[in-house]
Order: structure tokens, then C-alpha cells, then sequence
């Protein structure tokens, strides 16, 4: 079978850059297109030298329409505009859609639906294969240990990150409420400041620290009585989240239409 063609969103940024190295590297893909904002310097110059690995002949553009054609599949870490209407077109193209973008909202995740009735969408706050198995086992915990222990979510990030909590956080805090069978919304705390009263039982609390060049470091405290369980991940190259998401696409290639999560492409979602 011919190589996946792939269409890297964000092409000129830290992640763009991880994701159009993995690719050269990783057998059964490659990078048929690159995306960028409009106005971004990196619009024109090739994919493979903004990612270090040599010319591919890909030039940087912000022709989304022009780069869909002739793919098979986009993969998008950036911002919640360009997501939906990179999603909009997956959808007209029947392609997949590789989603990593964090913060989301609401009417967002209503139009990737939407979206998905057309194309196979792989959507996840975090690519990484091991904290998608953190989150089976933050799940598990927590069904096994009940409301009377206490979660708490810590994770802190490089200083330019622009949401918090971050997308892994609230995929573990997700993890966690499923194991109790509960809301996250109507349970989630996300600041405590001045005289807060006692903490609630069944509460999921998250803290966010903020700072230096930091890529993700995620904690899931399940604190009893007597005894605390801290069950973490810390991700050192932005690589592993690029791989993953390489993993999705492969998996979504061919798939009928539908939203999927990295549980799914990783056969833990039972």
C-alpha cells in the first residue's frame, strides 16, 4: 500500500515542525502538504527545512482547500478556529482528521461532531501513548477506590501555553469521573482562593503551574486516609505526542466515519 498522505497544520511551530520530522522518519506516511496561518513567516519556505530535516519539496502555505485535494488525512495541533474549519474540511473530503488542539469549547466540539458524521476524527487532549494508558489506570483507581478518596490534578507547562487546565489534565480529570460514574463539569475545581471552605467529597480538584520551556508534566493525586497513590507521566520531546498522532492516522485511514479517541486507536477502550 502507498504511503498516507498526510497534510501537517502549523507547520511553521514548535509542534508542526515535530510533527513533519516524525513523519520523514516514520514508515507508511508522509507529508503531502503543510499549512500555516495567514501572515506567518514561515509561509513559502519548504516543510523539511523548517523541520531540520533537509528539503521535501513541500512549501508552506495557507491554502487549506488547494492542500485537502490530493490528501488522505490532516493532523492539527493548533488553535480552536483553524480546528473547526479544518474539521468542516476533512468533512467535505471524506479524510481523516488527526485532532491534538486543547481548549476547546462547548460549540466546537458540537461542530466536530458534526464533522464526524462525515470522516473518521481522532481526537485526544494528549497523543501520548502513555498517558492514555495514565488514564485507563486513573480510571480504574478511581473505580476501585471510591469517594472517599480524594483527586487532585497537577500539571504545569512551558510558559507560552495559552489554556489551562491543560487538554491531558482534563482527559485524566475525564478518566477519573468515568471511574466514578459522575459529571466531571459538575464536579471539577479549578481554582481555590481565599477562606474555601472544607474540600467536598467527590470533588476533582486541578492545579496549574506555568513556566520556563516545561513540554508536560501531569500528576493524578489520589489522596485517602493515612495513604496517598500518585500515578504520573512527564513527557521530555514533543515527539512522543507526534508519534502518537501518527499512530492515529494510520489506525483512522480507510475508517468509516466517526469520533474516535486514542483509547480506541490504542484497543483500550472497553
Amino acid at each position: 500500500m502507498a504511503d498516507m498522505r498526510l497534510v501537517v497544520m502549523g507547520a511553521g511551530g514548535r509542534m508542526g515542525r515535530a510533527l513533519v520530522k516524525a513523519i520523514t522518519e516514520a514508515p507508511g506516511v508522509t507529508v503531502c502538504a503543510a499549512l500555516e496561518r495567514a501572515g506567518s513567516p514561515a509561509l513559502g519556505k519548504d516543510a523539511g527545512e523548517l523541520a531540520g530535516v533537509g528539503p521535501l519539496g513541500v512549501p508552506v502555505s495557507d491554502d487549506a482547500l488547494a492542500a485537502v485535494v490530493n490528501a488522505e488525512g490532516i493532523v492539527d495541533f493548533t488553535a480552536p478556529s483553524a480546528t473547526i474549519e479544518l474539521a468542516a474540511l476533512a468533512a467535505q473530503a471524506r479524510i481523516a482528521h488527526i485532532i491534538g488542539t486543547t481548549g476547546l469549547s462547548a460549540d466546537d466540539l458540537a461542530k466536530i461532531a458534526a464533522a464526524s458524521r462525515h470522516a473518521p476524527i481522532v481526537r485526544s487532549g494528549n497523543m501520548s501513548l502513555g498517558v492514555n494508558v495514565l488514564a485507563v489506570l486513573v480510571q480504574k483507581a478511581a473505580a476501585a477506590l471510591g469517594p472517599d478518596w480524594d483527586i487532585e490534578i497537577l500539571e504545569m507547562h512551558h510558559r507560552m501555553k495559552v489554556d489551562a487546565p491543560s487538554g491531558t489534565a482534563l482527559l485524566l480529570g475525564d478518566a477519573a469521573a468515568r471511574g466514578r460514574d459522575i459529571n466531571l463539569a459538575e464536579h471539577s475545581v479549578r481554582s481555590r482562593d481565599g477562606h474555601t471552605g472544607a474540600r467536598k467529597t467527590g470533588d476533582i480538584g486541578f492545579a496549574t503551574l506555568r513556566g520556563g520551556t516545561v513540554i508536560g508534566d501531569h500528576s493524578v493525586i489520589l489522596a485517602g486516609a493515612g495513604e496517598r497513590i500518585t500515578l504520573s507521566h512527564h513527557a521530555e520531546d514533543r515527539s512522543l505526542f507526534a508519534n502518537g498522532a501518527i499512530k492515529a492516522a494510520l489506525w483512522a485511514r480507510g475508517r468509516k466515519p466517526g469520533q474516535y479517541s486514542m483509547l480506541d486507536v490504542l484497543g483500550l477502550n472497553d
